[in-house]
């Protein structure tokens, strides 16, 4: 029963993956709103950046999953806030970077560490206790804030160290604006969930989806780096690229000859 229950859980991960897979960078037209907007515009799209953020959510997802106890929530998500907050501050501030395909590919990493810890995947394979969860969460938020800070850097953030750091905590707060709301939803959710006979059925499928969905994101950012590093690869060399034009260009011109006579 349970195999039957975690495969369809499986299936519906695998349905929504093309939407997991969706970026959350800045775009062009972000950049343009901090440039003519003010602190405002930061913490906008602080929280539009994580609630669009599916790393993030799965793995906080993950977090939140078994824990009923408020306290048990608060304490977990506050550290994972510290953690992140102190990354994504630090970082930005001295403008520490990196590849941010490749650190989302690490984020995507702790999705699928979260799942096969729910799944009891350390007793059951390694036959070892799970490691420290707050310890684990806190490490994870250094790293989340990490790849966070990588996005902000794309932004305008000026050269004034006061104007900068107001723009980074704006965003910050964005961020948590954000956490808030996509907690509160989970929260609700699963608090609900639990007090169903479906909850124990589903749960082990529901983080094989997550192991699963961070699979997806792991290969989806590592495809994204072969792209970004080796673009040549994976485009029309220039030359034939202008011309495939040229030839589709005549056989337009060569068609509509034949149709005005």
């Amino acid at each position: 029963m349970r195999f039957i229950s975690s495969q369809r859980v499986v299936l519906f991960v695998l349905a929504l993956m093309p939407l997991i897979a969706l970026a959350h960078g800045i775009s062009d037209e972000d950049k343009q709103r901090m440039l003519d907007g003010g602190y405002i515009q930061y913490i906008l799209l602080g929280a539009s950046h994580m609630l669009s953020g599916y790393d993030h959510l799965l793995f906080l997802f993950g977090v939140v999953f078994f824990l009923s106890n408020f306290k048990d929530i608060v304490k977990f998500v506050t550290v994972f806030t510290i953690g992140h907050c102190i990354t994504l501050m630090f970082a930005t501030y001295f403008k520490i970077t990196w590849n941010f395909w490749l650190v989302d590919a690490i984020i995507a990493v702790s999705v699928i560490y979260k799942g096969f810890d729910n799944n009891g995947g350390f007793q059951r394979h390694f036959n070892m206790a799970s490691p420290n969860l707050l310890k684990m969460v806190f490490a994870f938020g250094l790293l989340h804030g990490f790849g966070l800070s990588t996005r902000l850097q794309q932004l305008p953030l000026g050269d004034d160290p006061v104007q900068m750091i107001m723009r980074i905590l704006s965003f910050n707060l964005g961020v948590e604006f954000g956490q808030i709301a996509a907690l509160a939803v989970m929260v609700a959710v699963l608090s609900l969930w639990r007090k169903t006979e479906h909850f124990a059925r589903f749960s082990y499928g529901a983080n094989l989806g997550l192991i699963l969905a961070g699979i997806y994101l792991l290969f989806v950012q590592l495809h994204g780096y072969q792209h970004d590093v080796n673009g040549e690869q994976f485009r029309f060399p220039t030359e034939e690229h202008r011309h495939a034009h040229e030839d589709l260009d005549i056989k337009n011109t060569t068609d509509h000859s034949r149709n005005a006579l």
